[in-house]
């Protein structure tokens, strides 16, 4: 990747909808030069798809969380099998330090959310859990 496809990624993460040409026109170069480099981007799987981005009232899940998980020994691939099941889980993460596995979690509702907690802290193989509600998301 050069700096032409790194400025390319960074339109489309802010507007994925945005045109060929319009992203032409912003790298100064050739709209066939974006179609290949999109293409190219994609094949190589460094694009792995586009999506929408909704503002937080606007979704179904408004309760947000992020959990910091402790894994019991070497248990952190069945712990994540596990998560991976749950749809509740939103995104996982391993991490090094004190906590090996970042997990974020959404729910309807904070009655649905204590559910949530509740089942993923009976899975076998966690030690502890940290969990901090998302109260509010700020771009960089």
């Amino acid at each position: 990747m050069d700096d032409v496809d790194t400025k390319l990624i960074a339109l489309l993460r802010a507007n994925s909808r945005c045109t060929v040409a319009d992203l032409a026109k912003a790298l100064r170069v050739a709209r066939g030069t974006v179609q290949n480099r999109m293409a190219k981007l994609e094949t190589d799987g460094t694009i792995a798809g586009y999506t929408v981005r909704l503002k937080p009232e606007a979704e179904g899940h408004r309760i947000r969380a992020l959990m910091s998980i402790a894994v019991e020994g070497n248990r952190g691939d069945a712990v994540l099998r596990t998560l991976r099941g749950d749809p509740a889980v939103e995104t996982l993460h391993t991490t090094n330090g004190r906590w090996d596995i970042i997990a974020e979690l959404r729910a309807d509702s904070l009655e649905a959310f204590d559910r949530v907690l509740g089942r993923i802290r009976l899975v076998e193989g966690i030690a502890s859990t940290e969990t901090s509600l998302l109260l509010s998301t700020h771009k960089v």
